[in-house]
């Protein structure tokens, strides 16, 4: 009962928390897309506006009004699920970036799937016998993954599987009206690029939080005691490396959605990143706050999570102090 109390307190602060970090992000994001080069406006109404055309859009569109009360009307509109409507063509945010949406998590998704599994498993692996053979071989790659940027490991794997190889498409692009998932080949390499670099990253984590759990003196009075390594493991050094895991697949998780705009560009995959780019070009700051917030939402939602688990994970948040 009180394990449960601590947590639902713990829960309730995490919560404030995120919210005012949201809340304080969703601002700087506010106040930089305002700053951007460029006229919404003029781009709506082309080149040959006069001057008098433009300040009537501005007049329209509420751009003339203080930077504080425009914030202040698109955050409550924001916390209602009203994203806004596009200063170029007037269509709602929401459904400009429905369909984008819905391709990057499902980008994101598969690869959290992924990196967990193979984080855990490098990380175990690599974890349990430091300094072997095993550990050498498995840091190195990681290191070498984690060091490369993503971009170059895309146009390596299309070089290699599309070009040279020829077995899978250089670009995800699937017939107009299909759904990805009924071409699932246009997800191979995409996903392959961001997991190598997200497994690689994550597993050297798992690592460490498995050596420091080793070392930890209820796993070596285990050991001492003449358990079994298979018992000592299950029973005692993977229950204390799972607060530091969770923490590690919480952030990631929420940083994933974010993290696939240089992939998804690389891959010409029809994710959030082309209506991004195609936000900036146009000078559309309210499609490029809408995906913006969406994006601070996903990664403050993986901290929270992160959070979370990893008290739920600590045998200290089921002790009293």
């Amino acid at each position: 009962m009180r394990t449960a109390v601590r947590l639902a307190a713990l829960a309730g602060r995490r919560l404030t928390g995120a919210l005012a970090t949201l809340l304080a992000g969703s601002f700087v994001l506010f106040a930089a897309a305002e700053v951007l080069p460029g006229d919404a406006a003029a781009a709506a109404l082309g080149g040959a506006a006069s001057p008098a055309d433009v300040a009537r859009l501005h007049a329209e569109l509420g751009l003339d009004r203080p930077l504080l009360v425009r914030y202040a009307d698109w955050i409550g509109s924001a916390l209602s699920g009203d994203l806004g409507h596009s200063l170029v063509d007037r269509r709602p945010v929401s459904r400009i970036i429905a369909g984008p949406l819905a391709d990057t998590l499902l980008l994101a998704g598969v690869c959290a799937v992924l990196t967990v599994a193979l984080a855990l498993t490098i990380g175990i692996a690599a974890g349990l016998r430091p300094g072997s053979l095993l550990d050498r071989i498995l840091s190195g790659t990681s290191v070498a993954l984690v060091s490369v940027p993503q971009f170059v490991t895309a146009g390596l794997l299309t070089l290699v599987f599309a070009s040279w190889l020829g077995v899978l498409p250089a670009v995800s692009l699937v017939p107009f009206g299909e759904p990805l998932l009924a071409h699932p080949e246009a997800l191979v390499l995409p996903v392959t690029a961001l997991t190598l670099f997200s497994a690689a990253w994550a597993g050297r984590l798992v690592r460490a939080a498995v050596v420091d759990a080793a070392a930890t003196p209820h796993v070596e009075a285990a050991r001492l005691a003449g358990l079994t390594p298979a018992r000592v493991v299950l029973r005692h050094l993977l229950p204390t490396a799972a607060g530091p895991c969770a923490q590690v697949f919480g952030w990631l998780t929420g940083t994933l959605v974010g993290g696939t705009a240089v992939v998804e560009q690389v891959f010409n995959y029809p994710g959030l990143s082309n209506e991004l780019v195609a936000a900036v070009e146009h000078h559309d700051a309210a499609v490029l706050e809408g995906i913006g917030l969406l994006m601070a939402a996903a990664v403050v939602t993986g901290l929270l999570l992160a959070d979370l688990l990893a008290a739920a994970a600590d045998p200290r948040t089921r002790t009293a102090t």
